[in-house]
C-alpha cells in the first residue's frame, strides 16, 4: 500500500522525498517494476503462440461429472439428476448447464484425464498454480519437502520481462496480475500464489472487483487505523502523484530517485494503466454480456488488462473455497446441495463469463494471442454423498483451453465410465503448467535459466 512517512525533506515536485521514495521502493509497485525494467531475459518469447495467459481458477474443485465430463450411461447416484447436450465436437457432451460453452466448443478443447496427488485443497491448490507440493504442508500437519515453486504466473512474467508490449500499457506494467483475494482455506492462506524463488519482485499485482464499489486496488488502500490528518497527508500525496509523471525527469537528475524507479513510478501514475482497471469505459452491453456478477466483470477486466498488455492475468472464482451463499460467489467445494448451488448459480455463472471472454477476444482478434484455462485444483467424488453434494476427488478432473495455438474442437483424455480414473492418457497439472510454458516460448533451457527444473510434458494433443 502507498504509505506516508513523516515530512523529511520536499522535492520540487512538491512531494515529500520519504513518502515518494516508500512508493517506489513498494515491493509490488517499486522494486517489481524496476526490476522488470531493468530486467532482459534474452530469447524468451521468441517464437511464442501466445503473448497473454488468462487463468481462470476454479477454487474449491468443479465436478467433473456436472460440467464437462457427464456419464449418462452412469446409475443416478453416480451422473447425478442433470441432463447432457451434444457440443460441437462429435461424440463430446456438456451438462446441460453449459449452453454457451457447449456451442463455443469450435473454439476450445477439452481435457477429461487429469489428476493430482492430493485431495487437500491446500495441497492440490499448490501443485495446481506452481507444479509442485514443495513448500507446502501436509495431511499431518509437517511441511513438505523443498522449497515452494514460483506460480506458473510468476514463471511467466520472468520469462517475459525481456520483450516488449504492444499494448496502451505498454513499457508501463507489471507482468503479473492476480483479480480476486488472496487464495485459502479455513483462513489458511495456500502457499505457492507468488515469486517464491524468483523473489517478490514477481508476486502478482493483486485487484479486487466488488459488484458494488468497483475495482478495488489493495496496495494502494490505506490501513484502518489512518487519522483524518494522514488521510490529509495521504490525499496531498495522491495529487503530487497524479502530476508526477510530468517532474519525474527532473527529480531523477537531481538524484532523488534513479531512472529504473522513476520509470516504476511512472507506470503507478500513468492514465493507460489507470484505464487499464477501469471498467465504466466498458459499454453496458459488454458488461451484461460477462454478467454482472463478481466473477464476471473480473473476466471482463482480464480482457481489458491482456488487452493493454500484461502477459498472465490469473482471475480467482473465489478467495475460498467453500460455497457460502451469503457470499454470492463462494467457492467449488460442494459437499452439500451441489446440484442446487450448481443450478442456481455457478454453472450460469461460469458458462455465461467464459462464453463471453472468449466472444469477446475472438471479435478483438486477441484469441489466437491469448491462452485461456479454466480449470480447479481437483475433481468431485464420482458417487453422490447422503447431503446430495460431492466429495474431494483427486484421481481425475476436467479443465477448457483455448486460444494461443490451442486447436478448438478437440478433447484429450477419456475417463473410465464414472469419471473416476483416466481410461487413457493420464494428465497432470505439471503438464498443464509445461504446455503454457510452452506456449509462450519458454524452452527447457530458459527454464533452467531461471533456477528452475523443467518438469512436465507438453500436451501436445491440444495442438
Amino acid at each position: 500500500m502507498l504509505l506516508v512517512g513523516r515530512r523529511t525533506t520536499r522535492t520540487c515536485a512538491g512531494l515529500n522525498r520519504r513518502a515518494f521514495l516508500q512508493v517506489g521502493a513498494s515491493s509490488v509497485l517499486g522494486l517489481a517494476l524496476a526490476d522488470l525494467l531493468r530486467a532482459r531475459a534474452a530469447g524468451a518469447g521468441e517464437g511464442a503462440k501466445a503473448k497473454a495467459v488468462i487463468l481462470l481458477w476454479l477454487w474449491g474443485g468443479p465436478s467433473q461429472l456436472d460440467t464437462f465430463d457427464p456419464k449418462p450411461n452412469a446409475s443416478l447416484d453416480y451422473r447425478g439428476p442433470f441432463g447432457t447436450i451434444q457440443t460441437k465436437i462429435p461424440g463430446v457432451r456438456f451438462c446441460e448447464l453449459f449452453p454457451k460453452l457447449a456451442h463455443l466448443t469450435d473454439k476450445l478443447s477439452v481435457i477429461r484425464t487429469l489428476t493430482t496427488q492430493s485431495n487437500d485443497h491446500g495441497i492440490a491448490g499448490t501443485i495446481g498454480l506452481t507444479g509442485s507440493a514443495a513448500g507446502g504442508t501436509g495431511l499431518d500437519g509437517k511441511p513438505l519437502q523443498g522449497s515452494p515453486r514460483p506460480a506458473l504466473g510468476s514463471v511467466v512474467a520472468k520469462a517475459l520481462t525481456g520483450t516488449k508490449t504492444t499494448g496502451a500499457m505498454s513499457g508501463a506494467i507489471h507482468p503479473f496480475f492476480v483479480i480476486g483475494g488472496k487464495l485459502h482455506q479455513g483462513k489458511k492462506a495456500i502457499i505457492g500464489e507468488g515469486g517464491g524463488p524468483l523473489g517478490g519482485g514477481y508476486d502478482p499485482f493483486r485487484l479486487e472487483y466488488d459488484p458494488a464499489t468497483g475495482t478495488k486496488i489493495p496496495a494502494l488502500q490505506l490501513p484502518s487505523d489512518l487519522t483524518p490528518e494522514r488521510v490529509a497527508d495521504r490525499q496531498k500525496l495522491l495529487s503530487a502523484l497524479g502530476s508526477a509523471d510530468r517532474r519525474i525527469s527532473h527529480l531523477s537528475s537531481v538524484g532523488a530517485i534513479d531512472e529504473h524507479h522513476a520509470r516504476a513510478l511512472g507506470m503507478l501514475t500513468s492514465r493507460a494503466a489507470a484505464d487499464g482497471f477501469d471498467l465504466s469505459k466498458e459499454r453496458d452491453a459488454t458488461k451484461d454480456a460477462y454478467g454482472r456478477t463478481r466473477f464476471g466483470q473480473s473476466c471482463l477486466l482480464a480482457r481489458r488488462l491482456v488487452e493493454a498488455g500484461v502477459p498472465f492475468v490469473q482471475v480467482n472464482w473465489s478467495d475460498h473455497v467453500e460455497a457460502e451463499e451469503d457470499a454470492g460467489d463462494g467457492g467449488w467445494d460442494h459437499h452439500y446441495r451441489n446440484f442446487q448451488i450448481m443450478q442456481d448459480r455457478h454453472a450460469p455463472w461460469l458458462d455465461q463469463s467464459m462464453a463471453a471472454l472468449l466472444t469477446d477476444l475472438h471479435e478483438r482478434r486477441l484469441l489466437d494471442s491469448t491462452l485461456v484455462l479454466a480449470v480447479g485444483e481437483f475433481g468431485r467424488e464420482p458417487k453422490v454423498n447422503d447431503k446430495a453434494g460431492r466429495d474431494h476427488w483427486p484421481g481425475c478432473y476436467s479443465a477448457l483451453v483455448a486460444g494461443g495455438g490451442v486447436r478448438g474442437g478437440r478433447f484429450v483424455g477419456t475417463s473410465d465410465a464414472r469419471a473416476a480414473k483416466p481410461a487413457d492418457s493420464p494428465l497432470s497439472p505439471v503438464d498443464l503448467n509445461a504446455t503454457v510454458l510452452n506456449q509462450i516460448g519458454l524452452t527447457s533451457e530458459q527454464i533452467t535459466g531461471l533456477g528452475l527444473t523443467p518438469v512436465g510434458r507438453v500436451i501436445e494433443e491440444l495442438f
